[in-house]
């Protein structure tokens, strides 16, 4: 029962009634006063709204949460070797159909992370690119690209940016093999103005085209 409460019975009179006094029955025993009224029912309809807010409310929640994680799965993610990675890249990528080898000529812009020189000259404006299980003088072993809209950074801080490409290279234990240097190679100037953007470390063998393996793991 709900905000019910007893009332207690009216008091006996003290005497009879006097004579020609309208005659007022007793309330019966046990007669208890009519219930209160139970609540306003809007007290109850308040609660169920606010219920339905807060679902609606946490529903949109979860959704908006769904959504944005599939707008960033969504988004694409650069591969390594895109110019601009901002990042020493330092395992190869291997192509779907591998070029064939040996090949002359190749110019430094087209230059992959892992290939082997023949006779290597860093200065060269061009290479022959051969298949690393055979003689070769030079490997490259770590890049690392400037982003397109950057400025000229200066030489000192190319060699810097160099040097740090070097030390994160990963050698295998093959190159303990042989008799390697490290050596670095970076945009000039004029060539950075001609889009030129990346910076290379090579392991080289001073005495030529001794090495014939790969010494990148």
């Amino acid at each position: 029962m709900d905000n019910q409460e007893q009332r207690p019975f009216p008091p006996k009179p003290a005497a009879p009634p006097t004579a020609g006094l309208p005659q007022v029955s007793a309330p019966a025993a046990n007669t208890t006063a009519a219930a209160e009224p139970s609540p306003p029912k809007h007290s109850r309809g308040t609660s169920i709204l606010l219920k339905a807010v807060f679902a609606l409310v946490l529903v949109g929640v979860v959704f908006a949460l769904v959504w944005l994680a599939n707008r960033l799965d969504s988004q694409p993610v650069a591969p390594a070797g895109d110019p601009g990675s901002g990042v020493v890249e330092i395992s190869p990528t291997p192509l779907p159909t591998p070029l064939a080898l040996p090949r002359e000529g190749v110019v430094p812009p087209d230059y992959r992370l892992g290939d082997c020189f023949k006779d290597f000259d860093p200065a060269a404006l061009r290479s022959t690119v051969v298949a690393c299980d055979t003689g070769h003088s030079a490997q490259l072993v770590a890049v690392f690209r400037y982003p397109a809209g950057d400025s000229y950074p200066g030489r000192e801080a190319l060699a810097a940016k160099a040097l740090e490409a070097c030390r994160a290279a990963k050698l295998a234990p093959v190159a303990n093999d042989y008799a390697l240097n490290f050596q670095r190679a970076y945009p000039s100037g004029t060539s950075w103005d001609s889009g030129d953007r990346r910076v290379d470390c090579y392991v080289t063998a001073d005495a030529g085209n001794v090495i014939n393996a790969s010494v990148l793991p």
